[in-house]
């Protein structure tokens, strides 16, 4: 059974890369709708304008997911889209031929989303095991 100042250090250890990961995605989003050379890295890769505009509300959308008091499901659901999103960022920069200058926010961006998601799977587990185990029985 993990101790309370463990599942502490987890739940501290979430909140700070969560609160990282959707302060990056939300500047992503930001700047994918309003900054024009934004705009124009979308289309050196070859995604139509369109996209670029959805796929920033669907971060938005994801970012309230995770923050948000939804179910643990909805949860891995957001958390799908954003490994598909930055993973489909990655193979696109390299798909062109970009350098690390053009790839390195996605991967950095993929770090938090990893710790992220490390950190509430084992939030996950950690709150599960507290509530399953027994109340103390006085002797």
């Amino acid at each position: 059974m993990m101790m309370s100042k463990q599942i502490k250090r987890i739940v501290i250890g979430y909140w700070i890369a969560t609160g990282l990961f959707c302060l990056q995605i939300g500047f992503t989003a930001y700047a994918q709708l309003s900054l024009p050379q934004v705009a124009s890295a979308f289309a050196h890769l070859g995604f139509p304008d369109y996209f670029r505009v959805e796929n920033s509300w669907a971060k938005l959308l994801g970012i309230v997911v995770l923050l948000g008091p939804f179910p643990r499901r909805i949860k891995e659901w957001a958390y799908a889209g954003f490994a598909i999103d930055l993973g489909s960022a990655l193979i696109a920069h390299f798909s062109v031929g970009d350098g690390p200058q053009a790839w390195g926010w996605a991967a950095g961006t993929a770090i938090l989303w990893g710790l992220s998601y490390f950190f509430w799977r084992r939030a996950e587990v950690g709150s599960m095991v507290v509530r399953a185990a027994p109340a103390a029985v006085p002797a």
